[in-house]
Formats: C-alpha cells, sequence, structure tokens
C-alpha cells in the first residue's frame, strides 16, 4: 500500500511518482508567491494540513484539492502516460 491516507487501490511507482512531482510544483509555486500554507489554506477553503499533504506528495489527497491548489498559482495539469500496472 502506498504511504499516506489509506486509498482502495494499489498504485504504480510512476504514478506516485506523479503526485509527489506536482506537490512538489505545487510547493515552488507557492513559494515564488511569497506565500506560506496558512495563506494558500485560505485561499483553497482547506485546512492547513491539506496543502502539506499535497506538497509531500500524499496519494490520498482530494485531486480536486490538488489541481485546485495548482490554479491558484498558475499551473495547469495535462494527461500524462503511465503504463498499465501488470
Amino acid at each position: 500500500m502506498a504511504q499516506g491516507k489509506r486509498i482502495s487501490a494499489e498504485i504504480d511507482g510512476a504514478a506516485l511518482q506523479a503526485i509527489k512531482d506536482l506537490g512538489a510544483a505545487a510547493k515552488q509555486a507557492r513559494l515564488r508567491a511569497g506565500e506560506g500554507q496558512a495563506a494558500a489554506a485560505a485561499r483553497l477553503g482547506v485546512h492547513v494540513q491539506t496543502i502539506a499533504r499535497i506538497e509531500s506528495g500524499e496519494p490520498g489527497v482530494a485531486i480536486g484539492h490538488m489541481v485546485g491548489l495548482l490554479a491558484l498559482y498558475g499551473l495547469a495539469v495535462g494527461a500524462a502516460e503511465i503504463p498499465p500496472s501488470p
């Protein structure tokens, strides 16, 4: 099982890395904007722990929260091709 919040399916290593990369991108964008996690949480309407979980790459965070955080800082998400797990 992947680390973090319990999820219903195993997540492939490439997919986990993509989640971590998105979290790292969100954190860098937030820092470039000069905002703390509390400010980002207030703008997104979530708890500060949600921001921390997104930025650390936890796979159990709601996709809407992750995409919302990226959008706050002008980042877009495209569909990446990840080979299916065997």
